[in-house]
């Protein structure tokens, strides 16, 4: 059995629109991912999220099931739309009371709550008004951050701002994967840099209301960097794929500086007018901790990209290939497996910034998961994964990086957004024809694993 410390937080995380539903109930407007999912050929299947696993209207079950997986802490994210449906003005009172029947609920069952502000689900309205292209989404945000933390805020230690701005700025606005389905070069710049923007309000405006010990920070997918050879093509392409996945984040909100080699990568796509030049100090607020989503390594190939006139260049488009080795297992995703690619990303973290504590907020793995004729969900592919991965940190944690807990993805099988029902990361397996909750072996396996380490 591996061995963490006593004080190690253990936890499972979910997102709103991927689980809640009850998209037209209570006051809740419009999303971009109702927009999105509701626009033919977007999501696989034609799915979208207007039920999910109506966790809405079944929260109280889905905490008993977290409470009796025995970890600490439930790590969830607030709609928008609920608590301002335009995006601004306004607070919908109904959507603020659910999610403090949520927080007690979570409360009484010796669950800590672990809101995130920010999971994609930007308000409809706001984007009509230019969404993360433009400065005033990232005020708005800080205000609605603002809102919830007033009303939750004394119950509510651990604050989290934005939850992946790579996939909000660059799937969201430059590849189109994602909503609001944008193919963009200067507008998905923009949304990145604007994203870090409202970050940095966010986080000054929560804290000019602290009332306790409330901690803030953020959640970036950050992925370890390889390139395919050492052909000097693909170490270049290695360093732009770091640049993009990571380092546009990481350089700004731990280094304070803009990181090196954007001019050179996008200068024929943007002039980075959208910064003023105060931006690097109000993005640079003082972090509580940083959580990092880890679920695949990118190996870098060089590979030009199709059309090479700049009119017709996204942010995305930086002549660069993700390819793996072939050894690699891989899982339902696509996604290779390789557990010492996180050790290898927390080293470098904790090498090239001055980290806060660290929180892994999400890794899992879907695979294609049955009930059996039992009536079990048998997943021993989730188990090795994680438990790899477990190990993966481990060894960071003997090297020093300063690692304090562990959230698996997902508590529920969920809306998976592009892929809609078709992939299942869940520890509870959710039957989609009447919505029951069958936890998976890896769901025992994780709950005998946490009550070993309290047990000592």
């Amino acid at each position: 059995m591996r061995r963490f410390p006593a004080d190690f937080r253990w936890g499972v995380s979910t997102a709103s629109y991927q689980i809640e539903g009850a998209v037209d109930e209570d006051g809740r407007g419009r999303s971009i991912w109702d927009v999105f999912s509701h626009t033919p050929g977007t999501i696989a299947r034609g799915d979208n999220g207007d039920v999910a696993c109506d966790h809405y209207h079944r929260f109280r079950e889905d905490i008993a099931l977290t409470r009796d997986l025995g970890v600490g802490a439930y790590r969830f994210s607030v709609a928008w739309p609920r608590i301002q449906p335009e995006g601004r003005g306004p607070v919908e009172r109904r959507g603020i009371d659910f999610y403090q029947r949520l927080v007690d609920e979570l409360l009484d069952e010796g669950v800590e709550p672990w809101p995130t502000l920010y999971h994609w689900d930007l308000p409809q309205a706001l984007e009509e008004r230019g969404g993360w292209r433009v400065r005033d989404t990232a005020e708005r945000f800080a205000e609605y951050a603002a809102l919830v933390h007033d009303a939750l805020g004394d119950r509510v230690t651990w604050w989290t701002t934005l939850n992946e701005p790579y996939c909000v700025a660059f799937l969201g606005h430059a590849t189109g994967e994602h909503a609001p389905g944008a193919r963009e070069g200067h507008g998905a710049l923009a949304a990145a840099h604007h994203l870090m923007v409202g970050h940095g309000l966010a986080v000054r405006a929560m804290r000019a209301q602290q009332r306790g010990e409330e901690k803030f920070g953020i959640t970036l997918n950050l992925s370890d960097v390889t390139p395919a050879s050492e052909d000097p093509a693909d170490l270049s392409a290695a360093e732009r794929l770091d640049l993009l996945q990571n380092r546009v984040f990481t350089d700004p909100l731990l280094g304070g500086t803009w990181p090196k080699g954007e001019p050179e990568v996008w200068s024929q796509i943007s002039d980075f007018g959208f910064r003023d030049a105060d931006d690097l100090a109000l993005i640079r607020q003082p972090l509580d901790f940083l959580g990092v989503n880890v679920y695949a390594p990118a190996y870098a190939k060089y590979a030009p990209t199709a059309d090479p006139d700049p009119a017709f260049r996204t942010a995305a488009d930086i002549d660069v290939e993700r390819v793996a080795p072939a050894e690699l297992p891989r899982t339902a995703m696509g996604w290779p497996v390789e557990p010492a690619a996180m050790t290898r990303l927390l080293r470098r973290l904790d090498e090239d910034y001055a980290l806060p504590p660290v929180y892994i907020t999400e890794n899992g793995a879907a695979y294609r998961d049955v009930v059996d004729a039992t009536g079990s969900v048998p997943d021993p592919e989730r188990i090795e994964f994680v438990d790899a991965h477990l190990g993966a940190l481990q060894a960071a944690m003997a090297e020093g990086v300063d690692v304090r807990g562990y959230f698996c993805w997902s508590l529920l099988d969920n809306f998976e957004w592009a892929y809609g029902y078709a992939k299942r990361f869940g520890l509870v397996y959710v039957d989609y024809d009447d919505l029951r909750r069958i936890p998976k072996s890896s769901y025992y396996w994780y709950r005998d694993m946490i009550r070993a380490q309290r047990a000592g």
